[in-house]
């Protein structure tokens, strides 16, 4: 099978690049399909505009990164500022784009983890903007990891046993916590959808590194409440910190797994 460290240093910093240009352009996809979402509108048809004054996006508008750095973050019909969230997406997601590569060089595993990481990213920017995990960002990677499974089971039947019961472990546990919190709290205190995504981390990630994720889920959403300084009671999106603490296990995770791991075994 063909392999990115099989190449030479060249080939492979190519490949790379090829990587992180595909990243920013499903970046920006990405980005454009959360606001369709959040706004109630379908991305899968009609062109890009602008937000502020509603004009039909040309080509020389919609090169990922370039486009809006040569504009000066301003929309070239009407002049209004654009978010430099456009910007910001379209790097990031270069960036993950790249690590996934290196994480998992060419294979199904890959293509599996990039829809993951694709899923995890848009219903970030959804739930920023809504407070809501759309359940189409959480079926579509079910879909893709159940797809995977001939490829990427070994054995097959621990393998699915293994991630089913982390899935129903971790979604069933913060379902039951969440029911307690609100008996005991009388508010909401953890979203349907966040339920949803925790079980979708345990598919992914298993028992072990999903219990890392978890925590580093709580640290993240603690540091994003104090960055955005939200007042003590008021709600704000958890799936952003969720995701990002999925994807540094799904990326990173795996040395931190293996020690904790080992420390069990002495």
């Amino acid at each position: 099978m063909f392999s990115i460290y099989s190449l030479s240093k060249a080939a492979f910093l190519y490949c790379c690049f090829v990587a992180a240009l595909f990243g920013a352009a499903m970046g920006s996809f990405l980005n454009c399909a959360a606001w369709r979402i959040a706004h109630g509108e379908s991305f899968l048809k009609g062109r890009s505009r602008c937000p502020a004054c509603g004009h039909t996006l040309g080509a020389l508008d919609l090169v990922p990164v370039f486009s809006w750095l040569f504009l000066r973050g301003r929309c070239r019909y009407c002049g209004v500022k654009v978010s430099p969230r456009y910007f910001l997406t379209e790097c990031a997601f270069a960036l993950l784009s790249v690590l996934c590569l290196s994480r998992f060089d060419v294979s199904v595993l890959c293509l599996r983890n990039y829809v993951f990481l694709c899923c995890l990213f848009c219903l970030s920017l959804v739930d920023l903007d809504t407070f809501i995990i759309p359940d189409g960002c959480l079926i579509i990677p079910a879909l893709a990891w159940a797809a995977a499974l001939p490829w990427t089971a070994v054995p097959f039947g621990a393998y699915l046993a293994r991630h089913v019961l982390a899935a129903l472990l971790y979604g069933g546990g913060m379902l039951a916590l969440s029911l307690v919190m609100e008996s005991v709290l009388h508010k909401e205190a953890l979203g349907g959808g966040d339920v949803k995504l925790f079980a979708l981390m345990g598919l992914y990630l298993g028992v072990t590194a999903s219990l890392f994720a978890l925590l580093f889920s709580c640290v993240f959403g603690l540091l994003f409440a104090v960055a955005t300084r939200n007042g003590k009671g008021n709600p704000f999106p958890f799936g952003p910190a969720i995701s990002a603490a999925c994807a540094y296990m799904l990326l990173f995770g795996q040395p931190l797994t293996d020690w904790y791991l080992n420390l069990l075994r002495v």
